[in-house]
């Protein structure tokens, strides 16, 4: 099963003129160029900055790490040497002295804290931190300064006790000076030292404040850096894609005004480079297809003034062997068999030559888009009753039933009558030649914005292949079928070029065996574009009528269901059968 549609623009209205498109608004422009779905050069800028942005990030966090390590490392072991010489210091004035009694040594212990955090020292305090649990003649606790009295943990004192000699260290927060209750980064260094053969902790806490400064300015130095960076990579980034996207811009916009039909259109060359080549090319491109475009265009119009020319000319010939043959075909009676077969062939073929002139010549007119529509106010109901009525001896000659099926309401709109009946005529005729003796069904109907007719026929049906071929001109779908109709092979044709003048369609469906369905959608007013169908083209399988030719399962929008054809007996031989 196969579905093509036909769409034909109003013929007769002058085609666009080609000109300069007018500029789009700045901020479209900008939004345009900045959406990376619709611009290349955004496309390129975003991915430009995102990978240096990654890249300049990945450099950045390397850069600090590993200057805070090295700034930190260095200050530590500068720490610790000092540690190491201040601890020495005080355990050799503890061996020096002579300490006979706790109050001698605490004493001689605060002395001692006091010449160590004052006497080339870069400690913001010194702790004498007894072991725990207290021994027999302990002192207590030294601070110079109280709060920093719980800095070194548990775990810093024991490490410092287990490895006499040995020194510990740990990263601490300490109290930062302003008194704003921020905290800075600092260091505490323990080593155990020995008085009165009693091992104490010496705990020295440097502070890093300053340290932490340079890397807090190393930190805001590479970040402004970065953004620098990527600043000035935005910037080359957005002039060298310029650079490239600019021609292809201009080509883009080149080939849509090409298509808009300005066929001198042409790109600008300036220098020899890449884009140039790209210029050069598109010029020639461009140059070919207007040369053979206005070939084409020649040869058209030459075909159509021979069409129109011919047409012409014949007529007068046409018109006096139409005498003749009238004549001829007046007196057959008279005539031996042969002679009277020959007139009624004769006459038969001139009527058929004068309606192909006739098409050929309103053919002529579409394709010069000089047709006129003469549209008035019409009820299309009526034109297709008088349509069915004119093909009823068509229809009784083949034994082809014809059913009607419209809505209970008027179906009018802006019709050109003459053209309408054209169509609706070519299509019945049509259906009926290719019914093999099934029904024809005829549908009409209306909604808010359209007028639709269906014809739909029960015969040999249209492959895919042919649909795409129906409304060609002088197309037949069965080169071996005669129009034995007196067909002149553009029906179809003419009928695609007046729906199109009305601003219509017509669509078809066409299966193997199936049968085939026409339907033409007219809108009601002139200037509706979006017209929707008010009678379904496709027919429910499940409803197709059999060999009997009851009522079919046609779906009919905005009106009454359709009725069946009452059974009207052997009166069927004598004409087309009607439900209204």
């Amino acid at each position: 099963m196969a579905l093509a549609t036909a769409e034909a623009n109003r013929a007769g209205a002058p085609p666009p003129k080609p000109g300069r498109p007018r500029p789009a608004a700045p901020d479209r422009r900008l939004s345009r160029w900045l959406s990376p779905r619709r611009s290349l050069g955004a496309k390129a800028l975003i991915t430009m900055v995102v990978i240096c942005s990654a890249m300049l990030a990945v450099v950045g966090m390397v850069l600090v790490s590993q200057l805070r390590e090295g700034i930190f490392e260095a200050r530590l072991g500068d720490l610790l040497r000092e540690a190491q010489r201040l601890a020495g210091s005080a355990q050799d004035n503890f061996d020096a002295s002579t300490v006979g009694s706790p109050l001698t040594a605490e004493t001689l212990a605060r002395d001692t804290i006091r010449s160590v955090a004052t006497v080339g020292s870069s400690a913001r305090g010194v702790s004498l931190l007894p072991p725990e649990p207290a021994l027999p003649g302990t002192i207590s606790a030294i601070f110079t300064d109280t709060e920093l009295w719980d800095v070194a943990s548990a775990d810093l004192r024991e490490a410092a006790l287990a490895s006499p000699g040995t020194q510990v260290w740990q990263s601490v927060a300490l109290p930062s000076t302003e008194e704003d209750g921020t905290t800075v980064p600092g260091v505490a260094v323990a080593q155990a030292v020995r008085l009165m053969n009693i091992n104490y902790v010496l705990v020295l806490v440097y502070d890093l404040g300053s340290e932490q400064g340079t890397m807090d300015l190393i930190n805001r130095v590479v970040s402004v850096a970065a953004l620098a960076l990527i600043a000035i990579v935005v910037l080359v980034s957005w002039v060298v894609t310029h650079q490239v996207v600019r021609p292809v811009r201009q080509a883009a916009q080149a080939a849509a005004k090409l298509q808009g039909g300005a066929l001198g259109e042409r790109m600008k060359v300036r220098g020899r480079d890449e884009v140039a080549t790209l210029a050069t090319s598109f010029n020639g491109m461009a140059e070919a297809l207007q040369n053979h475009i206005e070939r084409l265009e020649d040869l058209s119009a030459l075909q159509r003034q021979f069409v129109s020319d011919v047409s012409h000319e014949l007529r007068t010939p046409l018109a006096t062997i139409r005498m003749a043959a009238d004549m001829i075909y007046s007196a057959k009676d008279s005539y031996p068999p042969a002679q009277e077969r020959s007139a009624e062939l004769l006459s038969a073929q001139v009527d058929r030559f004068d309606a192909l002139l006739a098409d050929l010549l309103e053919i002529s007119r579409f394709d010069a888009g000089a047709a006129q529509l003469e549209a008035e106010r019409t009820d299309l109901r009526v034109v297709v009753e008088r349509e069915l009525e004119a093909v009823q001896a068509l229809a009784a000659e083949k034994a082809v039933p014809l059913h009607l099926f419209q809505v209970d309401q008027p179906c009018e709109a802006d019709l050109d009558p003459r053209r309408v009946s054209r169509i609706v005529r070519n299509l019945v005729v049509n259906a009926i030649e290719h019914a093999e003796g099934k029904p024809v069904e005829v549908h009409v109907a209306v909604n808010l914005n359209a007028v639709g007719v269906v014809v739909r026929d029960h015969g040999v049906g249209l492959t895919e292949a042919q649909l795409s071929r129906v409304f060609d001109r002088f197309w037949r779908a069965d080169p071996a079928r005669a129009r034995t109709t007196g067909g002149t092979g553009l029906g179809l044709a003419i009928a695609v070029e007046d729906a199109g003048l009305h601003g219509g369609r017509i669509d078809v469906w066409g299966a193997p065996g199936q049968g085939a369905s026409f339907r033409l959608v007219l809108p009601r007013t002139a200037g509706v574009t979006d017209l929707v169908a008010p009678v379904e083209l496709v027919p429910d399988a499940a409803g197709e009528p059999g060999e009997g030719g009851e009522a079919p399962n046609w779906v009919v929008l905005d009106g009454p269901d359709p009725a069946a054809l009452p059974d009207l007996g052997d009166e069927a031989a004598a004409g087309p059968e009607v439900a209204r």
